[in-house]
């Protein structure tokens, strides 16, 4: 099925809705990193411990990773317009709430609530742009640009926040709402409303509540793991649970009619390494971050604003660079980008390891964070990419939806394992032993996310004839 957008066939009118698009994920991915810097605020205020306090940024990660399916079917089935202006909307009222409340519960269930509406705005903003601008160089300059200012969101998230919570951190969390407004507004004018075929089918439920019942039991069983003990009956009956909840949501996919997720679409071996990679890039990434937060302001003792100043290399060099992506990937290809770019996220990881009581800026923090925006500005917009080319117009909402969960669930996970590491270290892991073990597994990530994207250049065999896909599947 293809888009009739009329007005939107201009070449004016669909760069002034990317701009729009643009700002409201650039605000989406901002809300990952930027409650950052603020953390060590936030948990002395509200008297947070460290495994509640990773629940302000995994209640944002898992409503916004874990509704993202549900998110990019809805956006096929109701139209994209409608869903996307709703939910930015519900966006701008969570961002409001989560900053003038006194208690943690209440900002981790608004922190989940926006997480939730994210994950409606994200796949609705994707596949408005891969289903109005024609696959090729357009499009690849349109989505360099788009995941440009989500990457941007990511890595400077974290020196907006420091810059912030010099002021107070319910300033990093109250900022968010003029500018959701503002693009509100905007989208009503820029994105008219329009004629478009939309996928058949109904809501999938069902599906829906299983994945996300099956990833919200995983992250709470690896937070709780250290302290139930890992070995315990609850830690390993929640762990079967979570398999158990996977299982029937993939065996409920099979024979739904109209699934949340056809299964058919992961045939296709360049989204799986493009899902794969994004997790694995996200997962260490946001990882990271939370360790670094300790680092530097609890051991270190560094102020918001230096810990901000740290990041900042990073930030700027995807700010700077990410827009050029689309030209690289029309000329070098994703796959050689995205190789480059997990050898840097190594790289990075791997000069945090020298952390010490007294690190070096020009010799450790620096280069370090430097390969990591490398890492960042080739890895992201190449990983939209090869996740939407090739996808039929009324399954881009899926395939978006697709490739966010899996950066977002990534990072809720990831964090998980890492707070449990920090957790079951000495000093309420402050230590530098636990925080470098901590890093640890962001790096044996970063080094697996390496070979599953250099196993993607192999040479391609000789094609074979193949039947047609069938992307019906037989009703209960």
């Amino acid at each position: 099925m293809h888009v009739m957008y009329g007005p939107m066939s201009s070449s004016s009118s669909r760069w002034g809705a990317l701009a729009v698009l643009c700002a409201v994920i650039f605000l989406d991915a901002l809300d990952v990193s930027m409650v950052g810097v603020a953390l060590p605020s936030i948990q002395h205020d509200l008297g947070l411990t460290t495994s509640s306090l990773q629940w302000v940024v995994s209640g944002y990660v898992l409503g916004y990773g874990g509704l993202l399916l549900l998110g990019g079917r809805t956006a096929d089935l109701l139209g994209r317009r409608r869903v996307f202006l709703v939910a930015l909307g519900v966006f701008a009222v969570a961002s409001l709430l989560g900053g003038i409340v006194d208690d943690g519960t209440l900002l981790i269930a608004a922190r989940f609530v926006k997480g939730v509406a994210a994950a409606f705005t994200a796949p609705a903003a994707l596949s408005i742009i891969t289903t109005t601008f024609p696959e090729g160089p357009e499009r690849n300059r349109a989505l360099s640009i788009f995941t440009a200012c989500g990457a941007s969101g990511y890595s400077l998230g974290l020196v907006i926040s420091g810059l912030l919570t010099e002021i107070g951190w319910r300033w990093t969390l109250l900022m968010p709402v003029p500018i959701a407004i503002i693009a509100l507004v905007a989208a009503l004018k820029v994105l008219p409303r329009v004629a478009e075929d939309r996928a058949e089918g109904g809501h999938d439920l069902l599906g829906a509540v299983l994945i996300t019942a099956s990833m919200l039991l995983l992250v709470y069983t690896v937070v709780q793991a250290p302290e139930a003990g890992w070995g315990s009956v609850r830690t390993i009956g929640s762990l079967v649970a979570s398999a158990a909840l996977l299982g029937l949501f993939v065996l409920a996919e099979l024979r739904m009619r109209h699934p949340l997720v056809r299964l058919g679409i992961l045939r296709s071996g360049s989204l799986v390494r493009a899902n794969l990679g994004l997790l694995i890039l996200m997962g260490s990434y946001v990882a990271f971050q939370f360790v670094a937060m300790q680092y530097f302001q609890n051991l270190l003792g560094w102020s918001a604003l230096g810990t901000a100043l740290a990041f900042l290399p990073a930030g700027l060099l995807v700010a700077v660079t990410s827009t050029k992506m689309g030209d690289f990937a029309d000329r070098f290809g994703t796959g050689k980008l995205i190789v480059i770019g997990a050898a840097a996220l190594a790289g990075g990881y791997a000069m945090f390891l020298g952390i010490d009581e007294r690190p070096s800026l020009g010799g450790l923090v620096i280069p370090g964070m430097l390969l990591l925006g490398v890492a960042f500005a080739l890895s992201f917009p190449s990983l939209n990419i090869q996740a939407t080319n090739g996808v039929d117009d009324d399954e881009q909402g899926l395939a978006s939806g697709l490739l966010n969960t899996s950066g977002q669930v990534g990072g809720a996970i990831v964090l998980a394992v890492v707070t449990a590491v920090l957790t079951s270290g000495p000093a309420g892991g402050l230590s530098v032993g636990a925080l470098r073990s901590a890093i640890v597994v962001s790096l044996i990530l970063a080094v697996v996310g390496l070979g599953i994207s250099a196993f993607g250049l192999r040479p391609a065999k000789p094609a074979l004839a193949e039947e047609p896909e069938v992307k019906a599947y037989e009703t209960v």
